[in-house]
């Protein structure tokens, strides 16, 4: 028993630390702005952006030519926030777009751009809390970011009038973002909610990380991570899940995804629309990796927004 004590003890606090300092490692490179990478994330997505290069440079052009300004607001929080406004003549259809993880609005929207303004929609393009020009320290991951969208659907209403009807759409964690948002009481004038490649919580998308990408256990680097983040962004790690918010949901919804998808599975975007009680509607693009579903089949994708947006704005 001596001898346990006297080598085992250590050997347990040994390996208890080396634990927590794997936890606090992963914690910061996924949590903390300052540590979050783009390069990183889209390495991890696996996703070919070459191959669409010069499409999105054409359209890319044709976006910026576009009127547009800078927005800012306040979170509930007090962080100050940023936005693009791209205007059209009417400003009666507006879509409010949530981009992905490290990524920013003017950078996720380049493709749906020309969707959208050639159809009339002006576009808000959100910088999430942390992101572009917004500020923040700690990520939201859809858990926060789903109160900033009422934010900013307010200042889609004082701007464009109580007669406005407004979409949201969100890819990755813009996508998880507008689910979660879902679940909250929302103003009439939102009319439906597109969720392309969205994941139910960051809990869940974390462990499949470590799993499918770093083939380690989950525990107890997902419980220290979740009590840090407590402590540092105040909400908890599976606090919000776009699966259980959707069951409170009272506007339609159309989800996308990627079958080819290894950062968010698909298998969440199934477990997402079962769950979900108001009108819903999907598409899987075949062969799609993460965010290419538009970009792999974008006459599919286009198809499904023309049923989908025809169903919910006059």
């Amino acid at each position: 028993m001596k001898r346990l004590i006297r080598y085992g003890l250590p050997a347990l606090g040994m390996v208890a630390a080396a634990e927590i300092g794997i936890s606090v490692y992963f914690y910061r490179r996924t949590m903390k702005r300052s540590k979050a990478k783009v390069e990183r994330t889209m390495k991890m997505a696996g996703t070919d952006w070459n191959q669409y290069m010069p499409l999105m440079e054409k359209r890319k052009e044709y976006q910026l030519a576009q009127a547009h300004k800078e927005i800012w607001t306040t979170s509930s929080d007090g962080l100050r926030l940023h936005a693009t406004y791209f205007p059209r003549e009417e400003q009666k259809k507006v879509v409010i777009c949530f981009h992905g993880y490290t990524s920013q609005g003017m950078s996720d929207y380049i493709g749906l751009s020309d969707y959208y303004l050639k159809r009339g929609y002006s576009m808000l393009l959100i910088d999430e809390r942390a992101h572009g020009k917004s500020e923040g320290t700690y990520i939201g991951f859809g858990c926060l970011d789903r109160k900033d969208a009422l934010e900013w659907i307010q200042w889609v209403i004082k701007e464009c009038g109580e007669d406005v009807q407004i979409l949201l759409h969100g890819t990755s964690m813009g996508g998880a973002t507008v689910l979660m948002a879902s679940g909250l009481k929302l103003p009439k004038q939102v009319k439906g909610i597109i969720s392309d490649c969205g994941f139910t919580s960051p809990k869940e998308v974390f462990t499949h990380v470590l799993h499918s990408m770093y083939h380690m256990p989950a525990f107890p680097i997902i419980q220290i991570a979740d009590w840090i983040n407590r402590k540092k962004a105040g909400y908890g790690m599976d606090e919000c899940n776009a699966a259980r918010e959707v069951r409170k949901a009272e506007v339609p919804i159309l989800l996308i995804h990627g079958e080819a998808d290894t950062f968010v599975p698909c298998s969440m975007c199934e477990e997402i629309y079962e769950n979900c009680a108001s009108p819903k509607d999907k598409l899987i693009v075949k062969g799609a990796a993460h965010a290419e579903s538009y970009y792999k089949d974008m006459a599919a994708y286009e198809k499904k927004l023309d049923e989908f947006i025809g169903g919910v704005i006059k």
